[in-house]
């Protein structure tokens, strides 16, 4: 059973930098793609960030040059380094991991992703 587990969550300053980690385990590897999410309050939750089995990756525009998704391969670990933090930046962050690509559907559906962590939670201050 694939797991997912999130940490690395804190409070940073505006323009601030954050390194989130998610632990990937039970295959997790061999699903299509692992992305991240977040959730803001009472907001549905958008993809930031994916990276694919074969190890390109794609961002979000409001991301985008700020933040970078990269993984530890011995470790089985994926990242999501986030610089020049901004207050709008506020929210939970999840991983994900997607089992079969979809070609009709763009990476950032959260409706077609099949596992999720618990999140972390990210706080920008200005």
């Amino acid at each position: 059973q694939v797991q997912l587990v999130e940490s690395g969550g804190d409070s940073v300053q505006a323009g601030g930098s954050l390194r989130i980690s998610c632990v990937a385990s039970g295959g997790a590897w061999a699903m299509y793609s692992l992305a991240w999410f977040r959730q803001f309050p009472g907001k549905e939750r958008e993809g930031v960030a994916v990276r694919y089995l074969d190890g390109s990756v794609d961002y979000s525009d409001s991301v985008r040059g700020r933040f970078t998704i990269s993984k530890d391969a011995v470790k089985n670990i994926l990242f999501l380094q986030m610089n020049d933090l901004r207050p709008e930046d506020s929210a939970m962050y999840y991983c994900a991991a997607k089992r079969r690509r979809n070609p009709v559907m763009t990476w950032d559906r959260k409706d077609e992703y099949d596992y999720w962590g618990q999140g972390t939670q990210v706080t920008v201050s200005s």
